[in-house]
């Protein structure tokens, strides 16, 4: 049955995350042939909404108010139901991200509508989409299916592939003027703490660092080999706890939920609590002095010796393998 599908691109500094283009990607599995309508709220956003037509969508909205410079739920929630109730779709995707998390469940409440959250896959079987995500802190999945209603879901970041960016595509772009009203938050200000580079939760490659790393100036080594990778360094509570490093590298039950290509555990024990946040990455490799540390129980690769002496040496080989690539 082809459908009429909304995607909500999420913006950050200015640019689309790549959530966004994964979250076409899913609707367009969704759509089953039909329409895949982009949105984009913000302040100046009209020229972001070409690069969703160029990952999938077959055209775009977008909605700008002065409002609407920074997320807030009251005002997104009310460019979202404006753009929902002009479109009728019948489907929603967002991204399961800290705003797709809180905006969501505001709207399908307002629509009194289902949410299927956390989506990390999708498949068609026996004539019903099937959505599968994870419970109990990613020790086991579930599949569920609606047979009813709107199809209201977000998806996991790094977990549905994104289409291929087709620069030539294009699509009509229209905007719809909302006006924005009785917010009861309003941002004055943004203190960003998070270090500049790859975004952690959508990184492909995270480089996290535990109690291990001893100190804020031990997360060094772990820093470098980021860089030659081009990836992101994260960090499990007990670090963050320690006053290593900022509580927004933290990855976890209580932190971010990644699922990058390669995860480097380097001195991370591993807690249930932070295996949650990232057992479901693709490659695993562990970094420990304790063969006994639980953190080899889900690794892929393990290596038992001290992060100081084994770092260094495999970002010496990656700058090898670098060099020799180019």
């Amino acid at each position: 049955m082809a459908r009429k599908v909304l995607v909500l691109g999420e913006v950050r500094d200015g640019s689309l995350r790549n959530v966004s283009f994964e979250a076409i990607a899913a609707a367009k599995t969704i759509s089953e042939g039909g329409e895949v309508v982009g949105v984009v709220a913000g302040k100046e956003v009209n020229g972001l909404a070409e690069a969703l037509i160029q990952y999938g969508a077959d055209r775009a909205v977008t909605v700008e108010h002065d409002s609407l410079e920074q997320y807030t739920s009251d005002g997104f929630s009310q460019a979202l139901l404006a753009v929902i109730e002009s479109e009728n779709p019948e489907g929603i995707v967002l991204g399961h991200t800290a705003l797709g998390k809180d905006l969501a469940p505001r709207i399908a409440g307002k629509m009194n509508s289902g949410l299927i959250s956390d989506v990390t896959s999708l498949e068609e079987a026996g004539g019903n989409l099937v959505f599968t995500r994870p419970i109990y802190s990613g020790k086991a999945f579930e599949k569920k299916v609606i047979t009813d209603g709107l199809i209201f879901v977000t998806i996991r970041p790094n977990n549905i592939e994104s289409l291929e960016q087709d620069s030539g595509r294009t699509g009509e772009v229209t905007s719809l003027s909302v006006d924005i009203k009785n917010l009861r938050t309003i941002i004055k200000d943004v203190v960003r703490k998070a270090s500049e580079g790859v975004d952690l939760s959508e990184a492909k490659v995270i480089i996290a660092g535990g109690r291990g790393v001893k100190s804020e100036e031990g997360f060094g080594p772990l820093k470098e080999l980021a860089d030659v990778l081009g990836g992101a360094v994260g960090a499990s509570r007990g670090a963050c706890d320690a006053d290593y490093c900022d509580y927004s590298l933290q990855i976890g039950q209580t932190g971010k939920v990644v699922t990058p290509d390669l995860y480097i555990a380097c001195g991370i024990s591993g807690a249930i609590q932070h295996l949650a946040g990232m057992s479901n990455s693709k490659v695993i490799v562990a970094i420990n002095k304790d063969p006994e540390a639980n953190i080899f129980k889900v690794a892929d690769y393990g290596i038992v010796g001290d992060l100081f002496e084994v770092l260094p040496l495999l970002t010496e080989e990656f700058k090898k393998l670098k060099v020799g690539a180019n």
